[in-house]
């Protein structure tokens, strides 16, 4: 399961409304370090511009979940006083998160000189040099795309959802 949460600092000189957001963050990864058995397995962050960007890899949806709603843990608090701020903040600071629920082994994993990274580390990983390279084509027929849906009546939306590779 991959998780990516971050913030954006929309007006630089408001810090007050800013820094407890950013500080709040290497809590809760102290907290997820010290207690494995919450579920998280890997993680690392990247900052770009204004946006801080934190990338975590647990065990499942559910263990996430019931981190995120468990009090006596540091993320329900921080994210209570996240949006009593957000009230009077005006936008001075934005946060956004994406969870994902992931089959590694229907995935796409490349590490080349690389020590184990990314949800690479957080499963199985092996070096480059011992799995062969496949070609798109000769992916399992089990990962094959489905063929598409017999015409409709019109009434119901054309919709597949897409298949994805990391």
């Amino acid at each position: 399961m991959v998780f990516l949460i971050g913030m954006r600092i929309n007006r630089l000189r408001s810090v007050r409304s800013w820094l407890p957001v950013f500080q709040a963050m290497p809590k809760m990864m102290g907290e997820l370090a010290r207690n494995p058995n919450l579920g998280l397995l890997h993680g690392w962050t990247a900052w770009s511009g204004r946006t801080v960007a934190v990338i975590r890899y647990w065990e499942s949806m559910d263990k996430l979940m019931e981190y995120a709603a468990a009090s006596e843990r540091e993320h329900l608090p921080a994210w209570r006083e996240f949006n009593r701020r957000a009230r009077t903040a005006g936008g001075d600071v934005g946060i956004w998160h994406e969870a994902y629920e992931v089959a590694p082994q229907r995935s796409h994993l490349v590490y080349n000189g690389m020590p184990p990274f990314g949800m690479g580390r957080a499963t199985a990983w092996k070096p480059a040099g011992d799995v062969p390279p496949q070609a798109i084509g000769n992916r399992p027929a089990s990962a094959a795309p489905e063929p598409p849906a017999a015409e409709s009546s019109g009434d119901e939306p054309r919709h597949r959802e897409p298949e994805y590779q990391f």
